[in-house]
């Protein structure tokens, strides 16, 4: 049962690796038909990449390094933030620039969970 699951997990995986190469290749020529790159599509080139980093990091350990998604998140909403229109409401900027702050904040407190530097004892945790 547990290698069937796998097997499932590992083709899902696949499955987004194909469409994320697959949709990076459409915005670049989308880009080429344009004839002009913006920031905008910059950025979701960024996710796309950062979107396959994760796949490659799943495929090779079998786990989500949870940084991944976090740093895809904070693409996505500065991301947001460049294509806001100028017409829509101030205080949405506030709260995405909010959002973005907090999953920064997120991404520090767990990159520093295991540092030596905080002396945080893991192995009751670990116990658990």
């Amino acid at each position: 049962m547990n290698t069937t699951i796998r097997n499932i997990q590992l083709v899902a995986v696949l499955f987004v690796l194909v469409s994320t190469i697959l949709a990076f290749v459409l915005e670049i020529r989308e880009m080429y038909f344009n004839r002009s790159v913006n920031l905008a599509d910059l950025l979701l080139m960024f996710i796309y990449i950062e979107v396959i980093g994760l796949v490659r990091s799943y495929w090779e350990t079998r786990s989500v390094r949870i940084s991944y998604p976090l740093v895809i998140a904070i693409t996505a909403l500065a991301r947001y933030i460049i294509l806001q229109d100028k017409n829509d409401d101030p205080s949405n900027l506030i709260y995405i620039a909010l959002a973005i702050l907090i999953v920064a904040l997120a991404t520090v407190i767990i990159r520093l969970r295991n540092s030596k530097y905080l002396k945080i004892d893991t192995s009751k945790a670990n116990d658990l």
